[in-house]
């Protein structure tokens, strides 16, 4: 049976319910003793089925089936130090302590680790919260131990530690069918520490996934959260535009000779020479009603020497973005 269908007949039958209370309140029954003194026939032959169901639940003659619902584990440890601590050794050795907890937890329930979530508390009453996301869900202690020592090798603090706590999601462990030594990701265990380090290294807002802001302004993105999956897409790729840009990181500074506004000569390092076409200005703009406003003048530029070239103009001065093939 479908949903909605289910949630139709669950409909129905508290209406048929409503009414069969209000026909006993009319009656002037308040009471289930009252409802249980009736004969069972005469309030099938008044109330039909539903007025049978309530009856049989009122004098206690029905029966339904006990439905266990079982209790959700919880996986958290916490521990409070006795003395402010201001080396990373007892933090390292609680860590591992909840670590071998979890794993022997986890495998009795047959589940694995997803992902971490650690939290330190100061003695400024501050707080330090990281979520680690695990690529293939593992209770090997070791593994996990070795991402939780990364990224605290790179760690500082203004105050010593009064405390820490450790949480884990659980997921059920994966089985898939690849080449007789291949697994999802060839080494996930060397992955994660090769993103750990490049985050203590480079910051978290250096690590992670480039996403578009939305925005006009060109080359405008975020760091993300590094993801696992790709998300799927069921459209179709445009297809590839007849010429390419190829832009230069970072753009490089050009001079420009204008006439009538327009560029008539253009000199860079990597092109020179007289305008022969060009296309533009395309104007662009954003955000002025903040700090970070800004604006530029876009244009496409064809030189004598047969170079096609792009640039754009802010405040005066001349940048040379890229050259197409």
């Amino acid at each position: 049976m479908s949903e909605i269908a289910k949630s139709k007949a669950a409909k129905e039958r508290q209406a048929a319910i409503g009414r069969v209370l209000n026909i006993l309140r009319r009656w002037g029954i308040e009471s289930l003793g009252q409802f249980a003194v009736l004969e069972k026939e005469a309030v099938a032959a008044r109330l039909g089925p539903i007025g049978v169901e309530l009856w049989e639940r009122a004098t206690g003659k029905a029966t339904r089936l006990l439905r266990l619902i079982p209790v959700r584990e919880s996986f958290e440890e916490a521990f409070e130090f006795e003395n402010e601590i201001e080396t990373s050794e007892p933090l390292l050795f609680m860590l591992r302590r909840f670590l071998q907890q979890f794993a022997l937890r986890l495998d009795a329930l047959h589940l694995v680790a997803s992902e971490l979530q650690l939290e330190i508390t100061f003695s400024d009453k501050s707080n330090y919260s990281h979520r680690f996301k695990i690529p293939e869900p593992t209770n090997n202690v070791e593994t996990l131990f070795r991402m939780l020592h990364i990224h605290l090798e790179n760690f500082t603090s203004q105050a010593p530690i009064v405390s820490v706590a450790l949480k884990t999601e659980t997921t059920k462990p994966a089985f898939e069918q690849f080449h007789l030594f291949e697994t999802a990701l060839r080494d996930p265990a060397r992955l994660t520490e090769t993103l750990a380090r490049l985050t203590g290294l480079l910051g978290a807002d250096r690590v992670g996934t480039p996403v578009l802001e939305e925005t006009h302004r060109p080359d405008s993105f975020r760091m993300e959260p590094f993801s696992w999956q790709l998300p799927k897409t069921k459209t179709e790729s445009p297809p590839l535009p007849a010429s390419v840009l190829r832009r230069f990181r970072a753009p490089l500074t050009a001079s420009v000779l204008l006439e009538k506004n327009r560029p008539a000569h253009f000199r860079s390092l990597k092109v020179n020479g007289a305008v022969r076409a060009e296309k533009g200005p395309y104007l662009a703009s954003g955000n002025w009603w903040g700090e970070h406003a800004w604006d530029r003048a876009e244009w496409d530029l064809e030189l004598e020497s047969g170079a096609l070239c792009q640039c754009h103009s802010t405040g005066g001065q001349w940048t040379l973005d890229g050259i197409y093939d």
